[in-house]
């Protein structure tokens, strides 16, 4: 009986070592590549690479427990590779609850497998039941890493603060601005005023829904993919109010609809694909493409299989030529979905590829300024806050 007494603490010990290292190994297995860096380029395309502003609309580097200041072997992103793939401006996202089964066709909102991510990383007890408390601490996370990154990581709030970084950045571009963004507005808990604490907090971009519906709308994903709920309107007009960007993506189409009926002001797709390169659930028709386009947005295309059908460079290009040819250059940018459990064709340094295969699509030089990061600086600098 002392033996046995004795193993349970071992037993015990040996699970929690298991648990708490869980969620590196599915960083590492989930966040993946399809080959290893480096990658390279030919010279026209590096030298054209090596003079770009690039901005890309979605990140979620900020689920996981990695500092964002450090060089890791794994994932898609952190500082010192933005900066070497030339990145300028990172939208990071918040993920806050994911259904368990996850899939592209229908989900509940009534399962959740975020909380025991948070636990095993050890997340502040908060979080542990709060959608609201994930984002925020997410949130902190990236106020924080820019606090202890000696002025070379910038977190953008307004159009003055963009405006200062281009203009620090055309001298030294070793130094990148974020954007702080949420995936769903389910942290809202359903309360209007929650709106307020994200704002407050950093927020300027807000996916509405992520992969199933909630209190504000539909998702592409959800069991009913409706459209705007009654407090959904409300939420559409305050984030008008205070000048944050709508974000479409995993929006159902009945949402889609709905939104761009009411808004004022520019709507975009931070990740997705489109129906005329890759058909699936969550890509976006010819339809929702002009619309978005007419609203003055862009769309951010994406990297992974889902959104272009394929794992390449070629299939991103195959999209961003559609749309391009649909509703003009300068409606277009780059979503990569970049550790948000994807296998990308590249890590954030490989992005010279993408730029020699724009090249080889025919775009030109001003086309593929405006592509790679150009289109989201003119948008930020005509959307956010003033001050």
């Amino acid at each position: 009986m002392r033996k046995r007494l004795l193993a349970i603490p071992i037993v015990l010990c040996l699970a929690a070592a298991v648990f708490f290292t869980l969620p590196s190994v599915l960083d590492r297995r989930m966040n993946s590549v399809e080959s290893p860096a480096p990658y390279p380029a030919g010279q026209a395309a590096t030298r054209l690479h090596d003079t770009l502003f690039i901005a890309d609309l979605h990140d979620d580097a900020l689920l996981w427990e990695r500092d964002l200041l450090k060089r890791y072997s794994y994932g898609h992103s952190d500082l010192p590779r933005l900066l070497d793939g030339r990145v300028g401006l990172q939208v990071f996202s918040t993920v806050t609850q994911s259904p368990r089964g996850l899939n592209y066709e229908s989900n509940g909102a009534d399962s959740d497998t975020i909380t025991l991510l948070a636990m095993a990383q050890r997340w502040p007890r908060a979080t542990w039941n709060s959608l609201l408390q994930r984002a925020l601490y997410q949130a902190e996370k990236l106020r924080e890493a820019a606090a202890g990154s000696e002025g070379r990581l910038i977190q953008i709030r307004t159009r003055r603060d963009l405006v200062d970084f281009l203009q620090a950045w055309s001298q030294d571009p070793r130094r990148l601005a974020t954007l702080l963004a949420t995936e769903g507005l389910h942290p809202l808990e359903g309360r209007l005023e929650n709106l307020d604490r994200l704002y407050d907090a950093g927020f300027r971009m807000a996916g509405l829904t992520h992969f199933f519906d909630n209190e504000v709308g539909g998702s592409a994903h959800g069991l009913n993919k409706g459209g705007l709920t009654p407090l959904g309107r409300q939420v559409v007009a305050r984030l008008e109010e205070k000048s944050m960007l709508i974000d479409l993506a995993h929006a159902s189409r009945p949402l889609m609809d709905d939104v761009l009926a009411m808004a004022t002001r520019p709507v975009l797709v931070s990740h997705g694909g489109v129906e005329g390169t890759c058909p699936g659930t969550r890509n976006l028709s010819d339809r929702h493409i002009r619309a978005i386009a007419a609203s003055g947005g862009v769309i951010g295309i994406g990297y992974w299989d889902t959104a272009v059908c394929a794992t390449s460079v070629a299939a991103i290009v195959k999209a961003i030529r559609y749309t391009a040819d649909l509703v003009g250059v300068e409606h277009v940018a780059l979503g990569s979905d970049f550790n948000g459990t994807i296998h990308a064709p590249f890590d954030v340094t490989g992005l010279a590829q993408l730029t020699e295969g724009l090249l080889g699509a025919g775009f030109n030089r001003n086309d593929i300024t405006a592509i790679m990061g150009g289109n989201v600086q003119r948008l930020l600098l005509a959307s956010l806050p003033a001050n």
